[in-house]
């Protein structure tokens, strides 16, 4: 089992779960947050920090989150570690409520 970044970051990317996180398991894009499954030790701490509630363990995912397993998992691969918070983009609060944010995610 491993967490998983959603949808409901995208366009936000808030950092505060990079702070908690206790073996730099996110990877930055440039709109997008992902978590590396291979690095990630299930340690639930990143979750409640999440502003918008982007983070879920990968068992229990909202219906529709699904293919962001995969997303996470290809996405690692190819972005660069982030491991201190950062400020989030500058729209991020206007963002945050927004639903079917997946065609913006720049990859």
């Amino acid at each position: 089992m491993t967490y998983v970044v959603t949808e409901s970051c995208i366009k936000c990317k808030y950092t505060d779960c990079v702070d908690v996180c206790p073996v730099d398991c996110f990877r930055e894009g440039p709109n997008f947050l992902v978590i590396d499954p291979d690095e990630c030790i299930d340690c639930t701490l990143c979750e409640p920090e999440c502003p918008p509630g982007a983070i879920f363990r990968d068992d229990d995912l909202p219906e529709g989150q699904e293919e962001f397993t995969a997303i996470n998992a290809r996405l690692a691969k190819i972005w660069s570690p982030i491991i201190q918070k950062k400020a989030a983009l500058p729209d991020a609060d206007e963002w945050a409520e927004v639903q079917d944010k997946r065609g913006l995610l720049e990859e």
